[in-house]
C-alpha cells in the first residue's frame, strides 16, 4: 500500500491533469449528472486555449442547467426507445456491432492489467465512461504502478484513438445534445490533444 502511495505521490502534475481530465468525461458519460456533480461543472474554469475555452463554455451551460433536464438529454442520447441517438461502444464504431472483436480484445487487456468491471455495471466494457475512467487509472496507478508511457500510448492507440474521436464528435452535432455538446467539443479536443502528445513520444 505504501508503494502504491508513494508512486501516485510520483506523478507528474502534468499527468495528474490528463488523468482527472479523463475521469471527469468517464463520470459524465456514465450517467446523468446529479446536482453535485453539475454545481463541480460549473466551478471548472478553462484557459484561452480551445480545449480551455470549450471547458468554459461547459462550466456556464451547467450553472443553466437542471438535473431533470439533463436526465432527458441523457435518455434521449443514449437509452431512448429500443435505442439513444448514439451507441457509445468501441464494438459499434469499429465494427458497426455490438460485443465484437474490439470488446474481447479489450477485456483481454483487462484481464491482464488484474482490471475487472464492477458488479452493479451490466453494459458491456467497451463503453467510453468505462474506457475514459480505465485510462485514467491506468496513468495514476489505480490498478497497481503507474502505466508507462509506452504502456498509455499502447492502450490508447488499441482501445481509444481509432473510435473515441469519432464518437466525441458525433455528440457535439447529435440533434438531442445540448448539454452534452460542450462535452463532446471537450472529449474531441482532447482526443486529438492525446493522440498527438503520443505520437510525439519516444518509445524505447
Amino acid at each position: 500500500m505504501k508503494n502504491a502511495m508513494a508512486a501516485m505521490q510520483d506523478i507528474a502534475e502534468e499527468d495528474r491533469l490528463r488523468a482527472d481530465l479523463y475521469n471527469f468525461l468517464g463520470v459524465i458519460l456514465a450517467g446523468p449528472p446529479d446536482q453535485m456533480l453539475l454545481a463541480q461543472t460549473a466551478g471548472l474554469q478553462g484557459d484561452a486555449s480551445e480545449l480551455g475555452q470549450a471547458i468554459t463554455t461547459l462550466a456556464k451551460l451547467a450553472k443553466l442547467t437542471r438535473p431533470a433536464a439533463v436526465e432527458s438529454e441523457y435518455n434521449r442520447l443514449f437509452i431512448g426507445l429500443g435505442r439513444g441517438e448514439l451507441l457509445p461502444y468501441a464494438s459499434y464504431y469499429l465494427t458497426g456491432f455490438l460485443n465484437e472483436k474490439p470488446l474481447a480484445s479489450l477485456r483481454r487487456d483487462m484481464l491482464a492489467r488484474g482490471i475487472s468491471r464492477a458488479e452493479s455495471v451490466f453494459e458491456p466494457e467497451d463503453n467510453i465512461a468505462s474506457l475514459m475512467e480505465m485510462m485514467g487509472a491506468l496513468i495514476v496507478g489505480r490498478f497497481g504502478p503507474p502505466a508507462t508511457i509506452e504502456d498509455q500510448k499502447t492502450f490508447f492507440a488499441k482501445h481509444i484513438g481509432p473510435w473515441a474521436g469519432h464518437f466525441y464528435s458525433d455528440l457535439e452535432k447529435a440533434k438531442g445534445s445540448v448539454f452534452y455538446a460542450p462535452v463532446g467539443t471537450v472529449g474531441r479536443l482532447f482526443m486529438e490533444i492525446e493522440a498527438e502528445a503520443f505520437r510525439m513520444s519516444r518509445t524505447g
